[in-house]
């Protein structure tokens, strides 16, 4: 067992410094299960205080577009040029392997990027009052200004990039911001909070708390200073959230049930490379995650040949070897959970095609058939390494069986026909479809939202700057 006095150490920082706390919690290695840091664990009245010091460092600073962009701007200077250390971090606080840290930390660079470019770039309209009858000589127009202290609730499973996807967009509208990271990947949160002071921000613009949610994200919600609460995690704790802010703004990124359809004239090849990848990667711990594969039953021997040719070949287990393409799940619970859906799968008649095991918290990467929508596997979002496969006759039934599920995050099709493309866009009923691509793509500048109990208000850091923001309009007549 590790020494105690030999574990990383994660402390609560605000008011421009680290804090002890009331409470300590162990945080286990993913993969071999070893206690590998030492977290303190803020009380109600830390989490007060905390909230305070960022209220009062943003009325007692003057911090402009220009100063933001700069401060971002060399954020992500500094990420790319720590990569190697902020790779081992994730790699050691979450169980990624080193692929799924490296593209974590390359994508968290062009976050903060964009979001220091977008600080110069937040500006409103003007608006043609004059267009109104009887209006001579007056003009309108709107700006954005700070909504106030945001506060960021954010998930294990992208510890890093999701963390700043709600930091750097709130910094650079102008707010301050208080943040409650995951408890099982505290280190990458101390890291990214360093990273930040280090290129600049103002110390009293941040505080970072640690705590199990149903306390300490409780103690943020009563608190009714934050004006802006940005969570990403179940839609349960969603609906708290949402409860919990009342009149206040909020943005949720909640729970998912996501699919892809391959229709039969698809580049079938190309198809089964991008679902194994948007399938398995981070271990299946994404909420756009391909769960669910619809494809046409005149390419299902072809798209199955392609998909366990490529799973066949991966290894999983140890995330920090390079060669390692599917890692530990977060929790020896969760990897319970996920097996014990399986063999229910299996028990009710259902195939597996490839993987199926456990070794530990590695769950193997899986593929299933045969299963009926009322399994779990297909009726509930499985958060591990698990892809269903569904063959469909009626492109029509197959996108009426993927909005019948009261998510609607993403969707994927791969299809050479426009018509058939576009057609499926309009009815899919997603915050996003992605044409030729799998429902977890992603491009770190796009809007990302949801519909239905996915999730409401826009993550991209141009447009959670906005939501992030109060609009004002001002007119001017004459003297």
């Amino acid at each position: 067992m590790t020494d105690p006095a030999q574990l990383t150490e994660v402390r609560p920082f605000y008011a421009g410094s680290w804090h002890d706390a009331f409470a300590e919690e162990i945080v286990l290695d993913k993969f071999t299960g070893e206690p590998v840091t030492s977290v303190a664990c803020s009380d109600k009245e830390q989490v007060s205080d905390a909230v305070g010091s960022v209220v009062r460092g943003q009325q007692g600073i003057s911090w402009g577009p220009v100063d933001r962009f700069r401060a971002l701007s060399r954020a992500s200077e500094l990420l790319l040029e720590q990569a190697d250390d902020v790779v081992a971090t994730i790699i050691a606080d979450s169980g990624f392997t080193v692929a799924d840290a490296t593209r974590e930390v390359e994508r968290a660079a062009q976050t903060l990027l964009i979001s220091g470019e977008e600080a110069k770039r937040l500006v409103g309209e003007m608006v043609p009052l004059e267009g109104a009858p009887g209006v001579r000589n007056r003009i309108g127009y709107t700006m954005f200004r700070p909504v106030g202290v945001v506060c960021a609730i954010t998930p294990f499973n992208s510890p890093l990039n999701t963390l700043l996807h709600k930091v750097a967009p709130a910094l650079a509208a102008g707010n301050s911001v208080v943040v409650k990271p995951a408890l099982q990947t505290p280190r990458t949160a101390d890291r990214a909070l360093r990273l930040l002071l280090e290129a600049g921000i103002p110390d009293d613009l941040l505080a970072f708390v640690y705590g199990p949610g149903p306390a300490v994200g409780q103690y943020l919600l009563d608190d009714p200073r934050p004006a802006f609460y940005a969570f990403t995690g179940s839609t349960e704790v969603g609906r708290l959230v949402q409860r919990g802010a009342g009149l206040r703004r909020a943005q949720l990124e909640m729970g998912s049930l996501s699919s892809t359809i391959i229709c039969a004239d698809a580049n079938v090849e190309a198809a089964a490379a991008k679902v194994a990848a948007a399938a398995f990667r981070k271990a299946g711990q994404v909420c756009t995650s391909v769960q669910r594969l619809y494809v046409e039953r005149e390419v299902v021997p072809q798209l199955t040949d392609d998909l366990l040719t490529i799973v066949r070949g991966w290894k999983a287990g140890n995330p920090a070897l390079p060669d390692t393409n599917v890692g530990p799940v977060i929790s020896p619970g969760e990897a319970a959970r996920i097996s014990n859906w399986v063999d229910d799968a299996i028990a009710g008649g259902a195939v597996v095609a490839v993987g199926g095991s456990r070794d530990g918290n590695v769950i193997e990467p899986t593929v299933l058939t045969e299963a009926n929508r009322n399994m779990l596997i297909m009726s509930r979002e499985i958060f591990g390494p698990v892809v269903v496969l569904c063959t469909y006759n009626d492109l029509d039934a197959a996108i009426a069986e993927i909005n019948d599920t009261p998510y609607g995050l993403a969707a994927g099709i791969f299809t050479r026909d426009i018509n058939r493309a576009l057609s499926a866009a309009d009815r899919l009923h997603m915050g996003s479809v992605h044409i030729n691509e799998t429902s977890s793509s992603r491009v770190d500048l796009m809007p990302y939202t949801g519909a239905k109990l996915s999730g409401l208000g826009r993550e991209g850091p141009r447009y959670a700057m906005r939501e992030m923001s109060e609009e004002r309009l001002v007119t001017l007549g004459p003297c």
